[in-house]
Order: C-alpha cells, then structure tokens, then sequence
C-alpha cells in the first residue's frame, strides 16, 4: 500500500526509513528500509519489530544483490539525410588546419567529408547550405554550464534556455552541479528527440561535504565508491566533490573515479592553497579562476607537467570585478536581439541596464585570463565556462576574454571546442570537424579569426545532425519544423483577439 516517508537514515545514503507499523505487502508491522540506485530499487524489510529499535540502525542493511529495475529503452535520435556546408572558411580544430573555400559533409548525425571543394563529393539529394563568406567550427562547448531544466520533475517541452544556448551556438554544455532528477531527465530528453536541447551533461548533485540537506559522507574508500556508483547509475560520467572538509576525503574520491572511469572536479573556493593542493591530487580540473594576482613559474611548471584542465569561467573571476559585468559595461546587452528572443526581457533588464563603470585597468578579468594565456601557452588545457551568467551569449565572453589575456583568436575559439572536448572525455567525437565525429557545427556570419568578435554572429547551428536558422531557431534543411511557441509569446498571443485587448 506505500510507503510513508518518516525519517531519512542520512541525506546522501539514499536509504529511506518507513517507520513502524507500515502496512508493506503480507508484513501487518514492519521496519522497511529502501534504496533508489539509478533504474534499481532496492528495499529490506525487518518483520520483527522486537529485534529493532525505532531508531535509524547504526549499519546500513545490506542491500540485495539486485534491485526491481524500473528502466526502459527508447531509441536515440538520428535524423534522416545529408547536409552539406560548401564554400566557407572551415576551421576545423585539428591543429591549425583552416580550408579556405571548403566542404563539410554530414550523413544522419555524423560528419562524412572535411575537405577543400573539389576535393570532397556532395551526395546527391543533400540540404546544400552556401556558406560562402562565413566561417564554419564545431560548435561550442561550455565546460562549466549552469541553469535550471525544469521544476518540480517537469521538464518543458519548449525552454528558452535550451533555445538561447543553441541560438548561439552552444551544443554541448557540462553542470557540475545541477538537480539530479531533472538534468538527467532532460539529458536523455534532448537524446531522444523529445526535446530541442544541447547535449546535456552534469555531474548531477554535487557532493557536498559540509553540513547541509544533501551532504556526501566520505570517510573511506568504500563511502567514495558507493557516491560515485550511485551517480553513475542515474547517468554522471563526472562528479563534483565540494568543501570534502579533509584531503584525504577528496584522495578517496578520486581514487573511486579511477575505479570506475570518472572524472572529478572540485570547487576551489578561491584559496590558492587549497586549488594547488587538488591539482597535486590529480582532479580531472581545477574550476574558477585562482584567487590571485599573479602566477609565477613554479606554478606554470608543476601545473603543465600534471595533466590537470583549468576552467577560469572569467564571468565570474575570483578577486575582483567579474567578465559579466564588463560585458554589461561595454556592449548593449540590453539591445541584443538574438537574446532577447530567446530570453525574457525581464532576465536581460535586471542585469544589464544599469551597469557597473570602472577604469579599464580594474577589470580583473583580463588578470585572470593573461594568467590562464601562460598556462595555455605551457600545455594546460583551457576550456570555457560561461556559468549559466547569460544565457549563450556568455560562452562568447569567455571567448572574447580568452583573447584580452594574450590568446590568439585561434587559442581562443579552442578553449571553445577541442579543448573542452579533451577535457571531458570527448574528443573522439565532439570538439573537431572531421569524418567520423558527431556533426555538431555552427556557421558564422564573418571570420572571427580576423575579429574575435565575430563569433556571436551564428547563422546556423546543426546539433547532432539537425540544422537549425540560429536567429530563430526554426529546424530547417532535410526535417523543416517551426520550433514551438515559448511562454512569454503564448501570453502575447492572447492579449489580442479579433482587434480587441483581452483582459
């Protein structure tokens, strides 16, 4: 008859307590125990009320050794057809390849042909986009994404955030740190083709080692590998051990993550110490920007010769005014029209019309990225990090700001595409274009190797094989499709009705 929900045994073990006297099955009075692990539901019932206290045990019942999986399969997406981009710059992320009056060819949703025209063979019958004038990149990926994908378990079929970020030409984004249920959820949404969404990953719900309503306890090996296995089961190739109050509380964690072939980022929490230390401990990353003014060589040598990544997120850059608020000062972002498409304009207002001024010499951005150029230039990956601060226009900030550090146009869009590609794992399919990769490019108006800021300029963005018009985020090519209606314009459509206002 159900379960009622009395006392959780402790937030993070995800074993529930039902309490006494719980009708549960043929059992009149029972102490039930149950474990949700991914599509497993594990349950251990105690019939004899007399061998057990009203009181959470001081051990964990051992769970079965096989739960009721709740899962079911459902096909991923892959669109019909080819498409090809002919007469572009291509700039293909494979070194410093660039193809002058190039050729991209894709086939369902994988990249066919990379090449200079009359080198490759359009198919017959494809989608032909004429791309001449414009420069077609993979699209980009943002390391460090946050936002909200839903409420309340309800994942929208039409979101603005998801629209914004394509409009722009983000196709994949990484949260290290999102609602569990719902990033999930939408996550395997956008795969299946129930949604319009960027390839959506996350380390899910962070563990967190402070006091608080979802702390991870970490005191062994075992305790690491048992969080870990549980956010893997729910779909978390990554996770993000944050303020584990002992060092080798995070060790424990990172050797669960070798175990089981998972990367790990921490949060740094602007101690430079504390970001040398996780670096020392092999994370996969260190995420935000180092709290300080300066890096020296001793730093550059033992950071290059780790393997360790580095995602500044210069929006928000740790000791001084952040990238957001530069952006805000310098550019109408108030007056950009490709994001107050998809965003509400309310959003947009709050933020940006009345801006911080300072001298161009505070922004401490331009610290933090000139410092992030000379890890670059040492052989640290680089990776953008937008933060969910402005909805994909943003990750083009981080790009913009790559550039303000010392990067060249180049070094900077790939801190946007292969570098975040190698950083999660991915570059065997996402981050270059080249036959065999995932097709996942954009085109943009110009060339943003001759102007960095350039790249916002997205014309078309193709997600896993399906082309999109960027400015409206209409499907267009071989599965035409007018995208849906978002709230704030259904509203619009009602307040006029045959000529007259609608109260």
């Amino acid at each position: 008859r159900g379960l009622m929900f009395v006392q959780k045994l402790s937030v993070d073990s995800d074993w529930h307590y039902a309490g006494k006297g719980v009708k549960f099955g043929d059992a009149d009075t029972a102490i039930c125990w149950y474990r949700p692990q991914g599509s497993q539901t594990y349950r251990v019932i105690y019939g004899d009320l007399s061998l057990v206290e009203d009181v959470a045990p001081e051990e964990l019942p051992e769970a079965p050794a096989h739960g009721t999986d709740l899962s079911f399969d459902v096909e991923a997406d892959v669109p019909q057809g080819s498409v090809a981009f002919v007469g572009g710059q291509v700039i293909t992320m494979r070194g410093d390849d660039v193809i002058q009056d190039g050729v991209v060819v894709v086939t369902g949703n994988r990249i066919t042909a990379v090449g200079p025209r009359g080198s490759v063979q359009v198919p017959a019958g494809a989608h032909v986009v004429d791309a001449t004038g414009q420069t077609v990149m993979p699209g980009l990926i943002d390391a460090h994404w946050h936002g909200g994908m839903g409420r309340a378990g309800i994942i929208p079929e039409e979101s603005w955030v998801n629209y914004a970020s394509l409009g722009f030409g983000v196709t994949t984004i990484h949260d290290p740190s999102n609602d569990t249920g719902t990033i999930f959820a939408a996550s395997e949404m956008g795969r299946a083709g129930l949604t319009t969404a960027p390839r959506i990953y996350s380390t899910g719900t962070i563990l967190y080692g402070a006091a608080g309503s979802f702390k991870a306890i970490v005191d062994s090996l075992p305790d690491a590998l048992f969080h870990l296995k549980r956010m893997q089961a729910v779909g978390a190739f990554s996770v993000k051990s944050y303020n584990q109050p002992r060092r080798e509380q995070r060790q424990q964690i990172i050797e669960a993550a070798r175990e089981l072939g998972m990367s790990v980022v921490p949060e740094g929490g602007a101690l430079f110490q504390h970001n040398m230390s996780m670096i020392m401990d092999g994370h996969t990353g260190i995420e935000h920007a180092l709290p300080i003014g300066e890096i020296y060589d001793d730093v550059v040598q033992f950071w290059s010769q780790t393997g360790v990544g580095y995602t500044p997120t210069l929006v928000v850059a740790y000791g001084g005014l952040g990238g957001e608020n530069y952006w805000y000062r310098h550019t109408d972002v108030w007056d950009n029209e490709r994001l107050l498409t998809f965003v509400p304009r309310r959003n947009v207002d709050a933020r940006s019309r009345r801006p911080i001024h300072a001298p161009d010499g505070e922004w401490n951005h331009v610290t933090v990225a000139e410092m992030a150029t000379k890890l670059d230039d040492a052989g640290v990956t680089l990776n953008i990090g937008a933060h969910g601060q402005r909805e994909g226009l943003a990750a083009h900030w981080e790009i913009w700001m790559f550039e303000q550090g010392g990067m060249t146009p180049l070094q900077a869009l790939k801190t946007a595409t292969i570098n975040p590609a190698r950083y999660l794992g991915m570059d065997a399919d996402l981050g270059s274009l080249e036959a065999g990769k995932l097709a996942d490019v954009i085109v943009i108006d110009g060339n943003p190797l001759e102007n960095i800021r350039l790249s916002e300029n997205v014309s078309y963005t193709m997600v896993n094989g399906r082309l999109y018009e960027a400015a409206t985020m209409n499907q267009i090519g071989n599965h035409p499709k007018e995208r849906g209606s978002l709230w704030w314009e259904m509203s619009r459509a009602w307040e006029k009705r045959d000529g007259a206002v609608v109260p």
